[in-house]
């Protein structure tokens, strides 16, 4: 399978990199996706969340700007106390 992955980067031109990229890459677009962590963890075989999160999900930067928006504004602008 590696090789044939090689094979297909280079025909498309595309840096290389390992087939197991495509593993991590897949936890963070199911994390960017709303995946729940628990079943991602369990789909990719992992014995608990720590090593999803820890090993295999990188937040983009846009998901990290993406969670901040959500607490600029947590109360509308015409809200009195």
């Amino acid at each position: 399978m590696q090789n044939h992955f090689k094979y297909v980067l280079t025909a498309a031109q595309v840096e290389t990199t390992n087939f197991h990229t495509l593993r991590h890459t897949f936890a963070t677009r199911c994390v960017e996706a709303g995946f729940d962590i628990k079943s991602l963890s369990e789909i990719l075989g992992h014995s608990n969340v720590n090593i999803t999160m820890n090993r295999y999900v990188h937040p983009t930067m846009e998901l990290k700007r993406q969670n901040m928006q959500r607490l600029s504004c947590p109360f509308p602008s015409n809200f009195v106390e």
